[in-house]
């Protein structure tokens, strides 16, 4: 007689496994995401232990360099802290159409023109499309092997015959296993299809690449142990209605997370941006009141954005603050210090702020920026052109030093800009050439009298 499959109620959030429905999951607390899935039959013959190895010194270990290849994609080079390290899964989420199946392709391309085997893993769209899209990058006779394929085991018997340097699985929520009756996309289709394929490329010394959807949050979809299994967690951020794409790592076994690529999404393809201060200050326009210029950092990069600041009479009993690139709690405190420490009317006024080209800054540093263009925009006077300004301010309207001023201080030189506007602790011993004279400030009231907006 068939024994019937055992079920369990699966939260399609965090993979918590409870043995009947619950309208909220009791692990993440999401609503409705509790889901019946069928558990694999474990209740067969018991199998053998598996082999026990004696533990060893770690000094008698034997560690072998880390291959890594070019992906010949510079950007992502980076990123993934100086190549592509073979055997290593690489996890690329984004939003949709964001670009994440076109740098996929990309790396592909430029891999297979190494000559090495590349096996591009179809389960959302037709070879054709694919061919398509590698037309339109140039990519059409690079050589790279195409199979439209959804079966995780099939997809391990592809890479055990042909033996890829890569391979690419656009994407993960499209793959299911044999072993689980539940749908695919679903947490124990996603965990278990993972698992397999990591397991096949750590044994095979295969790069991987798993391209995953987001969620409407902008997380990873499906269970945390995805992000786990993998070495790599990189994300492709960017605005639709901008061409400039960022992509950084979350997670990376292999090198640094501070480092981050800049790309621009054209008619053929995305490409690689080197010089993204003069991408972002591309259009910023001269004389306008509300216009501050920032010297951030993305990762170790020094990077001069635009921060656009709008202040206009409300006629709501609560006026609207409306940061956009921006933490929103941060910015309702900088504009109470505003209020408070400089007398700047805002409790009666519309803000709205705006980090011109879609980047997201969340490091402090950005404060004395933020803080120039409210006031700029208020006292209806444009800030001079060729200033940058950095540095974190405190509640009592104090500027506090920030980390590597040498590095914006070049940045901002390299770009053409005279003056820069500055904590006055890093503005100390700092070096400096005859092309950027530096201005040290120890509190806002100082950034009012530099920039005359007193």
């Amino acid at each position: 007689m068939k024994r019937a499959p055992r079920t369990a109620y699966v939260c399609q959030q965090c993979g918590h496994a409870a043995p009947r429905w619950l309208g909220q999951c009791p692990a993440c607390e999401s609503w409705g995401t509790l889901v019946e899935e069928a558990l694999p039959d474990t209740r067969g013959p018991a199998a053998a232990p598996p082999s026990v190895q004696a533990p060893q010194a770690l000094a008698s270990v034997t560690a072998s360099a880390t291959i890594r290849r070019s992906t010949g994609v510079g950007e992502l080079d980076r990123v993934l802290g100086g190549g592509l390290v073979q055997g290593s899964i690489v996890l690329l989420g984004g939003d949709p159409g964001i670009g994440k199946s076109t740098l996929a392709l990309q790396a592909c391309g430029a891999l297979a023109g190494q000559g090495l085997p590349v096996l591009y893993v179809a389960g959302e769209e037709s070879p054709e499309q694919v061919r398509l899209r590698a037309d339109r990058l140039g990519l059409g006779a690079s050589g790279v092997l195409i199979v439209p394929e959804t079966t995780a085991e099939t997809i391990v018997e592809h890479i055990d015959r042909v033996r890829p340097s890569a391979v690419v699985v656009d994407s993960i929520q499209t793959l299911r296993t044999t072993a689980l009756a539940s749908a695919p996309g679903s947490v124990g289709q996603v965990r278990e299809s993972a698992s397999l394929l990591v397991a096949r490329c750590k044994a095979t010394q295969t790069a991987c690449f798993l391209i995953g959807h987001v969620t409407k949050e902008g997380s990873l979809a499906g269970p945390r142990v995805l992000e786990h299994l993998v070495d790599t967690v990189l994300y492709f951020e960017g605005d639709g209605a901008h061409t400039l794409r960022v992509l950084r790592a979350v997670k990376n076994r292999f090198g640094s997370t501070n480092e981050v690529g800049v790309f621009e999404m054209g008619e053929r393809g995305l490409a690689e941006v080197t010089n993204p201060s003069a991408a972002f200050l591309a259009e910023r326009p001269a004389g306008a009141p509300g216009s501050a210029v920032l010297a951030t950092l993305e990762g170790s990069r020094p990077v001069l954005v635009e921060i656009q600041a709008l202040v206009s009479r409300s006629a709501l009993a609560m006026p609207r603050r409306t940061p956009i690139g921006l933490d929103s709690g941060r910015t309702a405190l900088l504009l109470a210090i505003l209020e408070k420490r400089c007398h700047v009317r805002l409790h009666d006024q519309d803000v709205f702020l705006n980090v011109a080209g879609g980047l997201r800054i969340d490091e402090p540093a950005s404060d004395l920026a933020v803080i120039a263009a409210v006031a700029s925009s208020a006292r209806g006077k444009a800030l001079p052109g060729d200033v940058v300004l950095w540095g974190e301010v405190g509640l009592t309207g104090e500027v506090r030093s920030v980390a590597r001023a040498d590095v914006r201080v070049r940045e901002a030189a390299r770009q053409g800009f005279g003056r820069c506007v500055l904590p006055l602790g890093n503005a100390r011993g700092l070096a400096t050439d005859e092309r950027t004279t530096l201005r040290g400030v120890a509190n806002v009231a100082e950034l009012f009298e530099v920039l005359e907006l007193a």
